[in-house]
């Protein structure tokens, strides 16, 4: 499960934070709140959302992820880039696993998948999936509770990684997923490439709009900590307002690269999306293949 959101910088989780995906950059056009930013900025840097945890998330996020987040990863070039890594009946582990988005599309495919996360809420629908009754289904935290291996591939999708909110927590992660993958085993990486020079700072803008509803989007960025953070605030005439928080600790590839290094993985390659696209300078996503 991954985050997605403005600087969302899913997650599948504020990895969507354990094992949610959290998702951080919306390539889509923003209608900004101008007014409001400007006080925003006015008054400085928003604080963290506080009393966050690896659950909130995918508890926040469960009853609109699939509607949101529908086109965000390439689900037919996901499944066809596991099966090519794992082979037929090759045992797939996926990390931030969610409501199953992609996980049931592997399962049917012919993968074993096994799927974690730390979020009940995002679990309990993947049974509703096509083919979700074929996924093991694990609560859990990605980096402190994966099965036993050994897998024949891994992945964490569009920016899940990002949900372990500090770098040895996500150095740790990809410790426990080369104990757990086969020797030649693949993880594979899904995450933006994050804009290195965007200003700290808060924003407010309309992230949709309808005449009985308006989803706002507010985050807080903090480039010195490779922080983002922010809430979506719904706001219905009939139901009032909901909140649906996230949370992210990005990171380049360069450092990526560094993070799998240290956990005995080569970088094998790396494409500017699921379906293979070449990966250059001007790519704003990056899907990297680490093996054992």
């Amino acid at each position: 499960m991954g985050i997605h959101s403005p600087y969302e910088v899913d997650d599948h989780r504020p990895s969507e934070v354990s094992s949610t995906r959290h998702h951080a950059t919306e390539r889509r056009t923003r209608l900004t709140c101008r007014a409001v930013s400007t006080s925003i900025s006015g008054v400085g840097i928003l604080p963290v959302v506080h009393g966050y945890d690896s659950t909130s998330y995918g508890d926040g996020f469960a009853d609109v992820y699939d509607e949101w987040y529908a086109e965000v990863t390439d689900v037919a070039a996901t499944v066809g880039r596991l099966f090519g890594l794992a082979g037929p009946s090759g045992r797939v582990l996926e990390l931030g696993a969610g409501t199953g988005r992609l996980a049931a599309p592997m399962a049917v495919a012919g993968l074993e998948v096994v799927g974690i996360d730390s979020s009940a809420a995002m679990l309990a629908r993947i049974a509703a999936q096509p083919g979700g009754e074929q996924v093991t289904a694990l609560h859990g935290d990605m980096v402190r509770d994966l099965p036993d291996g050994p897998f024949d591939a891994c992945l964490v999708a569009y920016n899940t990684l990002f949900n372990l909110l500090d770098a040895v927590d996500q150095q740790q992660c990809f410790r426990s997923v080369a104990e757990r993958l086969r020797p030649g085993g693949a993880f594979v990486v899904e995450a933006i490439v994050p804009d290195l020079g965007a200003p700290a700072g808060g924003d407010v803008s309309v992230r949709s709009m309808t005449t009985d509803r308006v989803v706002l989007s507010v985050s807080d960025h903090r480039p010195a900590e490779q922080r983002t953070s922010g809430q979506f605030v719904e706001l219905t005439e009939a139901g009032g307002v909901r909140l649906r928080p996230w949370s992210i600790r990005w990171a380049p590839p360069a450092e990526l690269d560094a993070m799998a290094a240290a956990a005995g993985f080569e970088l094998a390659e790396r494409f500017a999306d699921m379906a293979g696209a070449p990966f250059d300078d001007d790519a704003d996503h990056h899907v990297s293949i680490y093996r054992r």
